[in-house]
């Protein structure tokens, strides 16, 4: 819904702020330059403008508008109706757009506030003072939508059409709610309307095609759209159904269409990628790994390298997962939670130390985010550091009082030091809280602390029935059994839980809800078992990621490191420059290169835009480098980008940097070292 509103804003004060007529709108210096901030997103600047304003000039409704949105933007709904009562009483009336502005703004108020019919009955009013504005149809359809008034949405979104037949507001409008009620057919023709009038530049309406036809079951025109709408801007519906509907149903129609997108443009990176995230949500991790790979080979990123280590996490292979996070990290040391990822893949390795001092850098990283204190509190509490896990856990606690798993960690810690009047203070906060089954729940484990064994049992059979195929479902029943003394019901369901996959067996071996099953014969044969099944044998991996050190020199003029590289066989000196996300060079050594034959037309990938140090953003054309070395180390398949500028430098950034490994400068011999695979 704020995506609308903010959307309606960038209106506002790029259309609306142009002065009817008739009406005079406010020209004054606080005024102004609150405006000015809002353009900018400079939203606490802006409010103090417009309070000065309205200090000097309490009368003026435009700024107690704006003062309200930016307060609704910061969820401070009471002070926004506030602010709302006096702009309604001071804003001219004859400036209808702005009126019904107001009105709609309260509405969204009303709409945050879940008081539904107060929202309606302030859109209904918006629109009567401004009957041509189409967002403010718009936002009564989306309420009605949300409620599941589906034909008084649709008649907003008729109204709309009527208004705006070239516009793609009402068409999608009204496909998104017959595909609501299964409508799979009526939705297409109305998403082929709007293909019809704006295909070209609009991906939703492939995206939301796609779900129609998946709806269907027709799945080979869902992947064609869904390639579509990935094609024109990387739609994130789009992307989300490849992880989602088609990796369920649709795998091998979606990796063959990828295939052939990858045949089709066999330089874009995006492409494996995507293969990857199919391969990956379809539990077959050794084909996502070599997606991934591929697309790395192409342009390397720290996110990519992220999904290999999850899926090698996935595979039980920790120490390659460690592997790969390490690099995610090393191209992006400022991204905390690929340290959290990190320090998850050395617990279930094994590394305890690390873990927690992987997991304490995140916190003073980032101090104020509660998962980091909850997940300290969880590697504390398996390793039996009680008081030290209770303190995490209220820390988790004081930050996001919701997130209930940390309720029920630290009522087991009061449970275990005896503290018996807290401990079911927070089983109750658990079952009072986690009331839809999911694979994120834990109430069946309050409920049984709490003396409602019957509840408990209740509880995790629908959570079972409702993820039958993951493996945590069957896990966490292992543990509540376990916890019950049902030992044998607790081994069959660890043992389903090992059959379909779960593979975390470190965390088995340290989980003390499993603690009274050490020492039965049925659970050591059951962990034997799988540890010899999940033992990856990656001999061949670690030979060719064998570490080898390669000594790059390097010059300084100017204050920048310069380093030669040879590109597809001409020399070159590139600077040396770990900030940079691409190899960059100017048009003129790109010119001279593809006159010489060092490039060719089929090595031109795309265009992108880059930010410049002035601050200006440049069109750059992306080409692939087949051959880049550097002293004697060479990577094939480098992305680059020409920058349309004479004098831009040739910079050697982190896609092929991220590629090579450890990377340490030593001044003092003048050469760069890198640690790689």
């Amino acid at each position: 819904m704020k995506t609308r509103i903010i959307i309606t804003i960038i209106a506002m004060l790029f259309g609306l702020q142009v002065y009817a007529q008739d009406v005079k709108r406010p020209d004054t210096y606080y005024y102004n330059r609150g405006i000015e901030c809002l353009r900018e997103g400079k939203d606490s600047d802006a409010y103090d403008y417009f309070e000065n304003e309205v200090r000097d000039n309490p009368k003026n409704g435009y700024a107690h508008t704006w003062m309200a949105y930016i307060l609704y933007n910061n969820e401070l709904y009471g002070d926004a109706l506030a602010s709302l009562e006096k702009a309604e009483k001071n804003v001219p009336r004859k400036d209808k757009e702005f009126v019904g502005y107001v009105l709609s703004l309260r509405g969204d108020v009303y709409y945050a506030l879940e008081e539904n019919d107060k929202a309606l009955e302030c859109y209904g009013k918006a629109i009567k003072t401004s009957p041509k504005d189409t967002n403010l149809w718009d936002r009564r359809a989306q309420l009605y939508y949300e409620i599941g008034e589906y034909d008084l949405s649709d008649k907003d979104y008729d109204k709309i059409i009527e208004l705006d037949p070239s516009g793609v507001m009402g068409y999608m409008g009204k496909g998104r709610n017959v595909k609501m009620q299964n409508r799979y057919e009526d939705a297409i023709g109305y998403f082929n309307q709007v293909a019809k009038l704006h295909g070209k530049d609009y991906s939703s309406c492939y995206s939301f095609r796609a779900e129609a036809y998946a709806g269907l079951k027709q799945y080979e025109k869902a992947a064609d759209d869904i390639i579509t709408a990935l094609s024109i801007d990387g739609d994130d519906k789009a992307f989300h159904l490849l992880g989602s509907v088609m990796a369920d149903s649709a795998s091998t129609i979606m990796t063959s269409k990828l295939k052939i997108q990858q045949l089709k443009e066999p330089n874009n990176y995006y492409w494996p990628y995507c293969s990857g995230i199919v391969y990956e949500e379809s539990a077959n991790y050794n084909k996502a790994i070599e997606c991934y790979k591929k697309s790395n080979e192409i342009n390397t990123t720290s996110l990519t390298y992220g999904r290999i280590a999850s899926c090698y996490a996935e595979l039980g292979d920790y120490q390659n997962a460690i592997r790969s996070i390490d690099q995610a990290i090393q191209m992006e040391p400022d991204k905390t939670i690929n340290k959290l990822y990190k320090s998850n893949y050395e617990y279930d390795a094994g590394m305890t130390d690390a873990a927690l001092a992987d997991i304490d850098a995140c916190i003073v990283e980032v101090p104020d985010f509660y998962y980091f204190h909850y997940r300290k509190g969880f590697f504390e509490d398996n390793l039996n550091m009680t008081d030290e896990a209770i303190e995490d856990y209220s820390t988790a606690i004081l930050l996001n009082p919701d997130y209930f798993y940390s309720n029920l960690g630290r009522g087991d810690m009061y449970s275990k030091k005896g503290m018996q009047k807290e401990a079911m203070d927070d089983y109750r906060t658990v079952v009072s809280k986690d009331t839809i089954p999911s694979t994120g729940s834990c109430a069946q484990y309050a409920y049984f602390a709490l003396g409602e064994k019957d509840k408990a049992i209740a509880f995790n059979q629908r959570i079972i029935d409702s993820f039958p195929n993951d493996p945590s479902s069957y896990y966490d029943a292992a543990c509540l059994y376990s916890r019950m003394g049902e030992n044998g019901q607790a081994i069959d369901y660890l043992r389903t839980s090992l059959e379909k996959g779960y593979r975390r067996i470190a965390h088995i071996e340290r989980d003390d809800d499993l603690d009274v099953l050490r020492d039965t014969k049925e659970y050591q044969d059951l962990i034997s078992e799988y540890k010899a099944k999940y033992t990856i044998n990656d001999t061949q991996e670690h030979i060719l990621q064998e570490n080898i050190e390669v000594e790059i020199p390097f010059t300084k003029a100017n204050g920048v490191t310069e380093v030669q590289c040879t590109i597809n066989g001409l020399p070159l000196h590139f600077v040396f420059d770990t900030g940079a996300s691409d190899v960059t060079m100017s048009m003129v050594e790109a010119t001279f290169m593809l006159k010489n034959k060092y490039l060719t037309p089929l090595d031109v990938v795309g265009k992108q835009n880059y930010l410049t140090a002035d601050g200006n953003v440049s069109e750059g054309t992306i080409i692939n480098l087949k051959s880049v070395k550097i002293g004697d180390l060479e990577l094939t398949n480098v992305r680059a980008s020409v920058v349309k500028s004479q004098n831009a430098p040739l910079l050697l950034g982190q896609s092929v940097l991220g590629r090579l490994g450890k990377i340490e400068i030593d001044n003092e011999k003048r050469v760069i070292k890198v640690t790689g695979k």
